[in-house]
């Protein structure tokens, strides 16, 4: 705001001396802040609560419902299994919430693809850790490289979430080559990395004989505008 003040003052001894008096100053504050925001990158949401409604599940035979605007991911037979947006991104801005309802190993998947040979979803992975190593937050290559980030050496990232049956926060930032993750409030993974520059969205479910059911709501995204345009 200190930044808009200044630049407002430059534009009033410059080119409006006669404007100089409270209110006048007033309004171009005002005119300035309304062009600023109109040209500021918008949220928008890519759960309707609702629904399934624009996305689509691939791989395994998890289960993805919807129960009180919360999508709600439960293990099946067979690999993996991704709930995938049917849009692609680049740079962006991604928060959600989510939490367990049974311990299961799980991730959020962003920049992905789907392999042209076997249909398998590989990508950048921001993983979603129950079990006591607690790497929730780092970031995982699918189907390609393994870890990438570890929060190994990060004892405060891998204590960010303190209790896995309540909901959490996810952040999530791609710009250009520049990715980092935020779990409720507390950085966690910061990696610049030239893989993959835009792909989709995915909930994961992982593999495993045993039980698992995660939940996932208030799934929004910022576009950003990339740095070549």
């Amino acid at each position: 705001m200190a930044a808009m003040t200044q630049f407002v003052d430059k534009l009033t001894k410059e080119y409006a001396p006669s404007m100089a008096h409270r209110r006048g100053r007033f309004w171009l504050i005002l005119a300035t802040c309304l062009l600023l925001g109109a040209c500021a990158p918008r949220s928008m949401p890519l759960f309707n609560g609702k629904d399934l409604d624009g996305w689509t599940k691939v791989g395994g035979d998890a289960t993805y419902t919807v129960v009180d605007g919360t999508i709600i991911g439960t293990r099946g037979p067979g690999p993996n299994t991704f709930l995938r947006t049917n849009d692609t991104y680049d740079d962006f801005i991604l928060q959600l919430e989510f939490k367990w309802n049974q311990p299961i190993n799980s991730g959020v998947q962003f920049r992905s693809h789907q392999r042209e040979e076997d249909g398998r979803v590989s990508g950048y992975q921001c993983e979603l850790d129950p079990s006591d190593r607690g790497w929730t937050g780092g970031l995982y290559d699918e189907a390609g490289r393994g870890w990438l980030v570890s929060l190994k050496d990060d004892p405060k990232a891998m204590a960010a979430v303190t209790n896995i049956d309540q909901w959490n926060q996810m952040r999530i930032e791609a710009r250009g080559d520049h990715l980092q993750t935020w779990v409720n409030g507390v950085p966690c993974a910061q990696l610049t990395d030239t893989n993959a520059h835009t792909g989709f969205i995915a909930l994961q479910v992982h593999s495993a004989t045993e039980p698992g059911q995660i939940c996932w709501r208030r799934i929004h995204i910022t576009p950003l505008q990339s740095k070549s345009e």
